[in-house]
């Protein structure tokens, strides 16, 4: 196997699976709404993770540019550590897509009246 494919196996585990074309389409009665509900969510998740992620490493930061003072921090490696081995924010959104824990609505403006 691969050390690509191996990485993948790793870094997924068992959140990754098939999902039901019919039933996320369903959801809204239009397959490529709900997949741009889903992207949106999972956009909204990447950021709130990111900026998660940027406020805990800010913690450890040096604000000198010295190089005697540039180590390597256990704490920082372990949190990114943590962060790699999250699910991906567009597993998540399709699960709380398909456990309707998202909240939409479609827009009744019609654009061409």
């Amino acid at each position: 196997m691969s050390k690509l494919r191996r990485q993948l196996s790793v870094n997924t585990g068992s959140s990754v699976e098939t999902k039901n074309l019919l039933e996320i389409k369903g959801k809204t009665g239009n397959l490529y709404e709900s997949i741009a509900i889903i992207a949106k969510r999972a956009n909204q998740i990447n950021i709130s993770l990111r900026e998660e992620l940027h406020n805990k490493l800010e913690e450890f930061a040096s604000h000198t540019d010295s190089l005697e003072e540039i180590h390597e921090n256990k704490e920082q490696i372990e949190i990114s550590r943590a962060y790699e081995r999250m699910p991906n924010p567009a597993l998540l959104a399709s699960q709380e897509f398909l456990e309707d824990k998202v909240y939409f609505r479609k827009n009744d403006h019609d654009l061409f009246s």
